[in-house]
């Protein structure tokens, strides 16, 4: 059995509210982005300090739909500028040569919100201006915390066209782990983006238990998947629009216990793990120790994504 592991980063939008002593905005993760770069190049060397091999963007709400709701369509060249920087000097001043950068494709108009998914045609104009903006500094590309079918293949397509590796993310219905949140089958959306050249899929801001519960399914459906668990005790209160100030982060998942949880979706055969929402270094150094102490190599990434 190959014991082999991409060890991801975590939540990037949390954890800089935290460290900034910022309140939650509709922009949350990125108005420090152009606010203050230099927390967020910190914060991608944190997770690398603590073992992440893959370090990923932090654009998630810079959509062009998102920017003209809540700011402004000026802000979307600017943001993805300063994200790539700090991606890049992150890496550099880490000075560990195998770290791959990660773009974002996220949900295009609210996270959790499938009613309000545009069209197959909308979404697919929309994700190939963010693979265009930030293919010039990316290693692959994640397509993360999609919650329907047609996002995930506008998605991937998008990524494909741009001749991307990529990872397709689905976020689950916490209360039905073998369904996406607009209700869709996991298994069809599998299948949807299994001809769109994808290397992985895997299940991202769900509960670590719906990861658990749908880890057996993905390894069935695809060759090589994996997990990212949010910490939030619920996300059903949060608005599109709206802040994250509402939810609450669960006190149980510490570092310890994201761990256990990790490994679990280990044994049963992931191999791309790491952490979303509420997810911090201190989670991601854990894992790794853990990993390790059950005999478990940190891969290059490039060694199991190529």
């Amino acid at each position: 059995m190959d014991k082999s592991i991409i060890l991801l980063d975590g939540g990037m939008g949390q954890e800089l509210i935290r460290r900034s002593g910022q309140t939650p905005t509709p922009l949350w993760s990125v108005r420090v982005m152009l606010d203050n770069p230099d927390l967020v190049e910190q914060l991608h060397i944190d997770f690398i300090k603590a073992g992440a091999k893959i370090i990923t963007l932090n654009n998630y709400v810079a959509t062009p739909l998102r920017l003209t709701r809540d700011a402004s369509l000026d802000l979307f060249a600017p943001i993805h500028k300063a994200a790539k920087e700090a991606a890049i000097s992150a890496r550099q001043k880490s000075g560990i040569s195998d770290i791959m950068i990660a773009g974002c494709l996220p949900p295009i108009v609210a996270s959790y919100k499938p009613e309000l998914t545009p069209s197959a045609e909308v979404c697919l104009a929309q994700y190939r201006e963010l693979v265009a903006i930030q293919k010039d500094s990316i290693d692959l590309i994640f397509c993360e915390t999609i919650g329907t079918i047609r996002a995930a293949t506008a998605a991937a397509s998008a990524a494909q066209e741009a001749g991307l590796p990529t990872i397709v993310s689905f976020t689950l219905d916490d209360e039905n782990p073998d369904k996406l949140r607009s209700g869709e089958p996991l298994i069809d959306a599998v299948k949807a983006v299994r001809p769109l050249s994808v290397k992985a899929v895997t299940v991202n801001c769900s509960m670590p238990e719906t990861v658990t519960a749908a880890m057996p399914l993905l390894t069935e459906a695809f060759p090589i998947v994996g997990g990212y668990a949010n910490g939030f005790q619920s996300i059903a209160s949060l608005e599109a629009g709206g802040t994250t100030a509402g939810l609450k982060a669960r006190k149980d998942l510490t570092p310890a216990a994201y761990a256990e949880y990790a490994l679990g979706w280990a044994k049963a055969g992931a191999k791309v793990i790491g952490g979303c929402c509420e997810v911090g270094p201190a989670h991601i150094a854990e894992m790794g120790r853990v990993f390790r102490a059950n005999g478990y190599d940190i891969a290059s990434p490039a060694s199991i994504l190529a």
